[in-house]
């Protein structure tokens, strides 16, 4: 059963400078993540401020793996303040 998760996250163009490149790293670590298909963050062309996420991964456990790994990286503990709006499916 592929997992998906879709949302966005509020980034505030000040604190942009500190917070893309650990999402630059944090996009390169997840799609080299043993059962991703898909991981992608884009900026929104209204709102430089939002930035839409759509990933897929193969199944549960590594939909996990990912949580798990985020959790504990360089942007997962730097950006734990920063407003989210994520939806977890399953197909």
């Amino acid at each position: 059963m592929t997992i998906k998760l879709t949302g966005t996250i509020i980034i505030p163009v000040d604190q942009q400078p500190r917070f893309l490149p650990l999402l630059d790293d944090h996009i390169a670590a997840s799609r080299a993540e043993p059962g991703n298909l898909k991981f992608d963050i884009t900026k929104d062309s209204g709102n430089p401020e939002v930035f839409h996420l759509d990933e897929a991964f193969t199944d549960a456990a590594a939909f996990e793996h990912h949580q798990t790994r985020t959790k504990s990286s360089p942007w997962g503990l730097q950006s734990q303040g920063l407003a989210r709006d994520f939806h977890k499916t399953e197909e």
